[in-house]
């Protein structure tokens, strides 16, 4: 196994089905035994913020044999004395070597020696991104007799979202999984932020793609979208907003530790990810033939053919507008068998204008006062 996250990006216009691909891998990932998260980037979900991501990622994880919360599923496929969980348990309680905070070896220990089982259940969600008191990971320490072996304080606000991820990834494969791949769709809001937040959102995603030389990620595999000409109207020195001159000084003042991260990010949008290339005539055909197939089932009615093909630069050469057009015509056609319906559309653009309603900072805390 790599000893760092992979990463890959795929780009296209609005349209041309880079979520439907997401999904498609989804549903492979999971055949091929993967733990796997689609998160879209929003308001909710800012890049820059990786405790809001990471914990989509949890809320909205897949098991390939499981249908509960992720991280409750996780705790409870851990199998305490087994091979994987001895070398989790090794592996967390080297904090030199992984940089994790003692309370997550702590929190482990916890979880397999107590018999309470609200907190373990305490113990799973301060994993899976909410916060847990450190007096109650104490107290379990304490019913165990194991005070003594550890020594911790409450973490860092900030220093607790990468431990997290490291910390849940490898959760994933001592529970028997491959790995944990993770899906993030609409990377192009990143566009609408601030500048100082964009120069954060391309630092984090350095980090998802595992461009962070300090920070190992082994099992994390991410796939992002991306609209096709975001850096060159965002990040190119020619462009609308030019982040490649003006992110770097932007965050040498507060955040300076990021800068080579953000660098390494601005990199991996302007290289460009795998362009989507559109279906070929046969393949088009054959989706409406079924789309009309289906439609006529559903309605009882037998749906006319329309004429399908691919190819064209602007919206009316994309599936999208083709699928949307074609239930329009036939359900028209089906309300006023006259009508000889004529389907326009108007083609969308992302603008990348700054939106500061986008941007809201989490207030993560495993403090005593949380």
């Amino acid at each position: 196994m790599p000893d760092n996250a992979l990463g890959m990006l795929v780009s296209g216009d609005f349209g041309t089905g880079k979520s439907h691909l997401l999904t498609y891998l989804e549903h492979l990932a999971l055949e091929r035994g993967f733990v796997c998260s689609k998160v879209v980037i929003s308001k909710e979900t800012p890049l820059y913020d990786l405790s809001k991501v990471f914990k989509s990622a949890v809320d909205n994880g897949r098991m390939p044999d499981r249908k509960g919360r992720l991280i409750e599923e996780l705790g409870q496929a851990l199998a305490p004395r087994s091979e994987a969980y001895d070398a989790l348990y090794v592996w967390a309680h080297d904090t030199p070597a992984n940089g994790l905070s003692q309370i997550f070896p702590a929190s482990l220990r916890v979880h397999s020696d107590s018999r309470d089982l609200q907190l373990d259940s305490e113990v799973e969600r301060f994993w899976g991104g909410d916060p847990i008191l450190v007096s109650r990971v104490k107290g379990g320490l304490r019913q165990i007799r194991q005070l003594q072996s550890y020594s911790f304080r409450a973490p860092r606000v900030a220093e607790l979202p990468p431990q997290r991820l490291r910390f849940t990834t490898e959760l994933i494969k001592a529970a028997g999984y491959k790995g944990w791949v993770v899906l993030l769709d609409e990377i192009e809001l990143v566009g609408s932020y601030s500048l100082l937040q964009r120069g954060r959102s391309y630092a984090e995603l350095a980090r998802w793609m595992g461009q962070a030389v300090t920070q190992k990620y082994p099992g994390l595999i991410v796939v992002g979208t991306v609209t096709a000409d975001f850096a060159t109207t965002v990040i190119d020195p020619s462009g609308q907003k030019r982040d490649r001159d003006n992110v770097g000084p932007r965050l040498q003042a507060r955040h300076e530790d990021i800068v080579p991260l953000a660098e390494a990010g601005m990199r991996l949008l302007e290289r460009g990810g795998i362009p989507l290339s559109p279906p070929p005539d046969s393949h088009v055909q054959s989706t409406m033939d079924e789309l009309r197939r289906i439609y006529s089932i559903a309605y009882d009615w037998n749906a006319p053919p329309l004429l399908a093909k691919s190819g064209g630069a602007g919206y009316q050469g994309r599936m999208r507008f083709k699928v949307r057009s074609a239930i329009n015509e036939w359900d028209l056609i089906r309300v006023y068998p006259n009508s000889r319906p004529d389907i326009v559309g108007d083609d969308f653009r992302s603008s990348y204008t700054e939106d500061h309603d986008l941007e809201t900072e989490s207030k993560d805390n495993a403090g005593d006062d949380c």
